[in-house]
Protein backbone atom coordinates (compact mmCIF):
# COMPACT_ATOMS: atom_id res chain seq x y z
CA UNK A 1 0.00 0.00 0.00
CA UNK A 2 1.28 3.47 -0.91
CA UNK A 3 0.72 6.62 1.10
CA UNK A 4 -2.87 7.65 1.77
CA UNK A 5 -4.62 10.82 2.84
CA UNK A 6 -7.71 10.64 5.02
CA UNK A 7 -10.14 13.19 6.41
CA UNK A 8 -13.78 13.88 7.09
CA UNK A 9 -15.59 15.79 4.33
CA UNK A 10 -18.98 17.42 3.92
CA UNK A 11 -21.12 15.69 1.31
CA UNK A 12 -23.54 17.54 -0.97
CA UNK A 13 -26.90 16.21 0.09
CA UNK A 14 -29.69 16.10 2.63
CA UNK A 15 -28.61 18.07 5.69
CA UNK A 16 -25.31 17.78 7.50
CA UNK A 17 -24.01 14.61 5.85
CA UNK A 18 -20.37 13.90 6.51
CA UNK A 19 -18.21 11.16 5.15
CA UNK A 20 -14.83 9.67 5.92
CA UNK A 21 -12.72 10.00 2.77
CA UNK A 22 -9.44 8.21 2.13
CA UNK A 23 -7.44 8.07 -1.10
CA UNK A 24 -3.96 7.42 -2.46
CA UNK A 25 -1.63 10.42 -2.62
CA UNK A 26 -0.27 9.44 -6.04
CA UNK A 27 -1.40 10.74 -9.38
CA UNK A 28 -4.99 9.85 -10.24
CA UNK A 29 -7.69 9.69 -11.19
CA UNK A 30 -8.66 7.07 -8.64
CA UNK A 31 -12.08 5.49 -9.26
CA UNK A 32 -14.63 6.03 -6.53
CA UNK A 33 -16.05 3.51 -4.07
CA UNK A 34 -18.68 4.20 -1.42
CA UNK A 35 -18.52 2.02 1.70
CA UNK A 36 -21.64 1.27 3.74
CA UNK A 37 -20.69 0.88 7.39
CA UNK A 38 -21.91 -1.84 9.69
CA UNK A 39 -24.02 -1.55 12.83
CA UNK A 40 -21.34 0.19 14.93
CA UNK A 41 -20.96 3.28 12.74
CA UNK A 42 -17.86 4.64 11.00
CA UNK A 43 -15.59 3.09 13.61
CA UNK A 44 -11.89 2.27 13.51
CA UNK A 45 -12.53 -1.15 11.94
CA UNK A 46 -14.51 0.38 9.07
CA UNK A 47 -11.98 3.19 8.63
CA UNK A 48 -9.23 0.57 8.47
CA UNK A 49 -11.18 -1.36 5.85
CA UNK A 50 -11.67 1.84 3.84
CA UNK A 51 -7.94 2.54 4.02
CA UNK A 52 -7.03 -0.93 2.82
CA UNK A 53 -9.48 -0.54 -0.05
CA UNK A 54 -8.03 2.86 -0.96
CA UNK A 55 -4.63 1.19 -1.07
CA UNK A 56 -5.84 -0.70 -4.14
CA UNK A 57 -6.12 2.59 -6.02
CA UNK A 58 -9.55 3.94 -5.11
CA UNK A 59 -10.96 7.09 -3.59
CA UNK A 60 -13.21 5.78 -0.83
CA UNK A 61 -15.97 7.62 1.00
CA UNK A 62 -17.86 6.21 3.98
CA UNK A 63 -21.00 8.30 4.63
CA UNK A 64 -22.18 8.54 8.23
CA UNK A 65 -25.58 6.91 7.88
CA UNK A 66 -26.46 7.74 11.49
CA UNK A 67 -25.96 11.49 11.07
CA UNK A 68 -29.61 12.37 11.61
CA UNK A 69 -29.90 10.74 15.04
CA UNK A 70 -26.33 10.39 16.32
CA UNK A 71 -23.74 12.14 14.13
CA UNK A 72 -20.24 10.75 14.43
CA UNK A 73 -21.17 7.97 16.81
CA UNK A 74 -18.78 5.02 17.16
CA UNK A 75 -20.17 2.09 19.10
CA UNK A 76 -18.19 -0.56 20.93
CA UNK A 77 -18.77 -4.02 19.45
CA UNK A 78 -20.33 -5.45 22.61
CA UNK A 79 -23.86 -6.20 23.79
CA UNK A 80 -24.63 -2.57 24.60
CA UNK A 81 -23.16 -1.42 21.28
CA UNK A 82 -25.34 -3.90 19.42
CA UNK A 83 -28.41 -2.78 21.34
CA UNK A 84 -27.77 0.88 20.50
CA UNK A 85 -26.82 0.01 16.93
CA UNK A 86 -30.06 -1.87 16.39
CA UNK A 87 -31.95 1.09 17.82
CA UNK A 88 -30.25 3.39 15.33
CA UNK A 89 -30.76 0.90 12.50
CA UNK A 90 -34.49 0.80 13.17
CA UNK A 91 -34.54 4.60 12.92
CA UNK A 92 -33.11 4.64 9.39
CA UNK A 93 -35.48 5.27 6.50
CA UNK A 94 -35.02 4.05 2.96
CA UNK A 95 -35.23 7.33 1.06
CA UNK A 96 -32.99 9.15 3.56
CA UNK A 97 -30.23 6.55 3.27
CA UNK A 98 -30.42 6.47 -0.52
CA UNK A 99 -29.95 10.24 -0.50
CA UNK A 100 -26.89 9.84 1.74
CA UNK A 101 -25.31 7.33 -0.63
CA UNK A 102 -26.24 9.52 -3.60
CA UNK A 103 -24.45 12.44 -1.90
CA UNK A 104 -21.32 10.31 -1.55
CA UNK A 105 -21.53 9.24 -5.20
CA UNK A 106 -21.97 12.86 -6.29
CA UNK A 107 -19.00 13.93 -4.18
CA UNK A 108 -16.81 11.28 -5.77
CA UNK A 109 -17.83 12.23 -9.30
CA UNK A 110 -17.46 15.97 -8.70
CA UNK A 111 -14.01 15.48 -7.18
CA UNK A 112 -12.71 13.69 -10.26
CA UNK A 113 -13.13 10.02 -9.40
CA UNK A 114 -14.81 9.38 -12.76
CA UNK A 115 -18.32 8.39 -13.76
CA UNK A 116 -18.09 4.71 -12.79
CA UNK A 117 -18.62 4.46 -9.03
CA UNK A 118 -18.95 1.27 -7.02
CA UNK A 119 -20.13 0.44 -3.52
CA UNK A 120 -19.10 -2.05 -0.86
CA UNK A 121 -21.33 -2.67 2.15
CA UNK A 122 -20.84 -4.60 5.38
CA UNK A 123 -23.81 -6.22 7.14
CA UNK A 124 -26.26 -3.32 7.64
CA UNK A 125 -24.18 -1.48 5.04
CA UNK A 126 -24.52 -4.50 2.78
CA UNK A 127 -28.27 -4.01 2.88
CA UNK A 128 -27.73 -0.34 2.06
CA UNK A 129 -25.43 -1.30 -0.82
CA UNK A 130 -28.03 -3.69 -2.28
CA UNK A 131 -30.69 -0.99 -1.94
CA UNK A 132 -28.43 1.64 -3.52
CA UNK A 133 -27.62 -0.69 -6.41
CA UNK A 134 -31.35 -0.91 -7.15
CA UNK A 135 -31.98 2.83 -6.87
CA UNK A 136 -28.77 4.50 -8.11
CA UNK A 137 -26.38 4.23 -11.04
CA UNK A 138 -23.67 2.04 -9.52
CA UNK A 139 -21.30 0.19 -11.81
CA UNK A 140 -20.48 -2.51 -9.27
CA UNK A 141 -21.71 -3.48 -5.82
CA UNK A 142 -20.21 -5.83 -3.25
CA UNK A 143 -22.64 -6.86 -0.52
CA UNK A 144 -21.07 -8.58 2.48
CA UNK A 145 -23.60 -10.60 4.53
CA UNK A 146 -26.52 -8.14 4.10
CA UNK A 147 -29.41 -8.93 6.40
CA UNK A 148 -33.15 -8.19 6.33
CA UNK A 149 -33.43 -8.09 2.53
CA UNK A 150 -36.40 -10.44 2.33
CA UNK A 151 -38.74 -9.00 4.99
CA UNK A 152 -40.03 -5.70 6.31
CA UNK A 153 -38.56 -5.79 9.82
CA UNK A 154 -36.55 -2.57 9.48
CA UNK A 155 -37.22 0.85 8.00
CA UNK A 156 -34.75 0.25 5.18
CA UNK A 157 -36.92 -2.64 3.96
CA UNK A 158 -40.23 -0.82 3.85
CA UNK A 159 -42.77 -0.33 2.37
CA UNK A 160 -41.86 -3.45 0.36
CA UNK A 161 -38.91 -5.78 1.03
CA UNK A 162 -35.69 -4.45 -0.45
CA UNK A 163 -35.40 -7.72 -2.35
CA UNK A 164 -38.46 -6.66 -4.39
CA UNK A 165 -36.35 -3.84 -5.85
CA UNK A 166 -33.87 -6.28 -7.41
CA UNK A 167 -35.03 -5.61 -11.02
CA UNK A 168 -33.66 -2.07 -10.61
CA UNK A 169 -30.08 -3.35 -10.33
CA UNK A 170 -28.25 -2.66 -13.60
CA UNK A 171 -24.62 -2.90 -12.49
CA UNK A 172 -22.70 -6.02 -11.47
CA UNK A 173 -23.17 -7.49 -8.00
CA UNK A 174 -21.01 -9.72 -5.80
CA UNK A 175 -22.73 -11.25 -2.75
CA UNK A 176 -20.58 -12.82 -0.02
CA UNK A 177 -21.99 -14.68 2.98
CA UNK A 178 -21.28 -17.55 5.37
CA UNK A 179 -23.44 -20.66 5.46
CA UNK A 180 -23.75 -20.37 9.26
CA UNK A 181 -24.97 -16.76 9.09
CA UNK A 182 -28.07 -16.47 11.28
CA UNK A 183 -28.85 -13.01 9.90
CA UNK A 184 -28.85 -14.32 6.29
CA UNK A 185 -30.17 -17.88 6.66
CA UNK A 186 -30.34 -20.45 3.88
CA UNK A 187 -33.99 -19.71 3.10
CA UNK A 188 -33.15 -16.03 2.55
CA UNK A 189 -30.12 -16.89 0.44
CA UNK A 190 -32.32 -18.97 -1.85
CA UNK A 191 -34.85 -16.14 -2.25
CA UNK A 192 -32.03 -13.69 -3.01
CA UNK A 193 -30.45 -16.02 -5.58
CA UNK A 194 -33.82 -16.55 -7.27
CA UNK A 195 -34.56 -12.82 -7.38
CA UNK A 196 -31.17 -11.97 -8.92
CA UNK A 197 -31.48 -14.73 -11.49
CA UNK A 198 -35.05 -13.84 -12.48
CA UNK A 199 -34.10 -10.14 -12.80
CA UNK A 200 -31.17 -10.99 -15.07
CA UNK A 201 -28.64 -9.25 -12.82
CA UNK A 202 -24.98 -9.94 -13.60
CA UNK A 203 -24.08 -11.44 -10.23
CA UNK A 204 -22.09 -13.95 -8.26
CA UNK A 205 -23.00 -15.40 -4.86
CA UNK A 206 -20.26 -16.92 -2.74
CA UNK A 207 -21.21 -18.94 0.36
CA UNK A 208 -18.41 -19.87 2.77
CA UNK A 209 -18.78 -23.16 4.70
CA UNK A 210 -18.78 -23.14 8.50
CA UNK A 211 -18.66 -19.33 8.50
CA UNK A 212 -20.80 -16.99 10.63
CA UNK A 213 -22.07 -13.48 10.12
CA UNK A 214 -19.51 -10.63 10.16
CA UNK A 215 -16.52 -12.79 9.26
CA UNK A 216 -14.58 -10.12 7.34
CA UNK A 217 -12.93 -7.65 9.71
CA UNK A 218 -10.09 -8.60 12.01
CA UNK A 219 -10.74 -8.08 15.69
CA UNK A 220 -14.33 -9.32 15.60
CA UNK A 221 -15.16 -12.50 17.51
CA UNK A 222 -16.71 -13.82 14.31
CA UNK A 223 -13.64 -13.10 12.13
CA UNK A 224 -12.60 -16.07 10.00
CA UNK A 225 -9.21 -15.55 8.37
CA UNK A 226 -9.54 -18.00 5.46
CA UNK A 227 -12.97 -16.75 4.40
CA UNK A 228 -11.92 -13.12 4.89
CA UNK A 229 -8.81 -13.50 2.76
CA UNK A 230 -10.72 -15.22 -0.04
CA UNK A 231 -13.50 -12.63 0.11
CA UNK A 232 -10.98 -9.79 -0.05
CA UNK A 233 -9.32 -11.34 -3.10
CA UNK A 234 -12.68 -11.78 -4.84
CA UNK A 235 -13.77 -8.24 -4.01
CA UNK A 236 -10.50 -6.76 -5.28
CA UNK A 237 -10.74 -8.65 -8.58
CA UNK A 238 -14.42 -7.78 -8.97
CA UNK A 239 -13.87 -4.05 -8.46
CA UNK A 240 -10.81 -4.02 -10.70
CA UNK A 241 -12.82 -5.65 -13.47
CA UNK A 242 -15.68 -3.19 -13.05
CA UNK A 243 -14.01 0.12 -12.24
CA UNK A 244 -10.53 -0.21 -13.77
CA UNK A 245 -8.47 1.59 -11.11
CA UNK A 246 -5.50 3.65 -12.18
CA UNK A 247 -2.45 1.56 -12.98
CA UNK A 248 -4.39 -1.66 -13.54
Amino acid sequence: MGELTADWVDLPGDGDVRGYRVEPTGRGPHPGVVVGHQLFGVDSAVRGFAGRLAGLGYTVVVPDLYHRAAPGIELVADAEGRRRGLELLHGLRRDDVVRDVEAAVRHLRESGAGPAVGMVGLSMGGHVAYLAAARLDLAATVAFFPGWLTGVEIGLSRPEPTLALTPGIHGRLLFLVGDADRVVPEADRKLIADALRHAGVDHEIVVYPDTPHAFLLEGAETYRAAAAEDAWRRMAAFLAGSLAPAGS
